[in-house]
């Protein structure tokens, strides 16, 4: 039996006290987004905000600030980071403050899935923020994440260990963002080389990779 580490206890126990709560993170359901983190943080100024007057983004948890009444949580989509900003009484407009207080603050972890329904704004020190109106727990992540911390421009704690990487490759691509820009632009380049050739009548032919060691039915034990 395979022993859990003091985090995914934790984090199991989390899961169940959300199932009490009415609140079930499997399977996730279908959450309509209409913004992604890039967009908000390339396009958002003073003098266009009213085009994010509305928005939905989706994405995991990476880091928090709590603060009482009031907190930050940095939210990661598939094209970056964003940072949220979070209030109890504009999450819990009737008066239970079981999302804000139970919920957000108490059995949400990092990597964990949410939705954020809300507007955009920037902050006084010119962070391009979405301000929550409207959490949504998505899904639940049992195995903790590595925490990379950043600081001026430096990372600390990063996941750079090669053995962990290349077998934990996901862990990988959510962790350190300029793997996952690498795959991205492989993918890019696959796709137009593949687009190219099929519209010029070529034929994609994939042929084994040879093995100086013999497999499969020639292998010997």
């Amino acid at each position: 039996m395979i022993e859990l580490s003091e985090q995914e206890v934790l984090r199991r126990k989390s899961l169940t006290a959300l199932r009490e709560l009415g609140i079930e993170p499997y399977p996730a359901e279908m959450y309509d987004v209409t913004a992604t983190a890039a967009e908000i943080s390339e396009n958002l100024t003073e003098e266009n905000k009213e085009q994010f007057a509305q928005v939905r983004i989706a994405g995991r948890i990476m880091s928090r600030r709590i603060m009482g009444s009031a907190s930050f949580f940095e939210l990661q989509d598939h094209t970056g980071r964003i940072q949220v900003y979070i209030r109890r009484d504009d999450i819990c407009p009737e008066g239970d403050t079981t999302l804000y207080n139970t919920v957000f603050k108490k059995l949400l972890d990092i990597g964990d899935f949410v939705g954020v329904e809300g507007f955009a704004f920037i902050t006084n020190s010119g962070e391009k923020s979405v301000h929550c109106q409207k959490l949504t727990v998505i899904s639940k992540s049992i195995r903790p994440l590595p925490i990379v911390k950043e600081k001026d421009g430096k990372q600390f704690d990063a996941l750079t260990d090669p053995e962990v990487r290349y077998r934990q490759r996901y862990v990988d691509l959510v962790v350190n963002p300029h793997v996952r820009e690498v795959f991205v632009k492989r993918a890019k380049i696959m796709a137009t080389m593949r687009e190219f050739f099929n519209s010029h009548g070529y034929i994609e032919v994939e042929t084994p990779i040879l093995q100086p060691i013999p497999g499969g039915a020639s292998a010997r034990p």
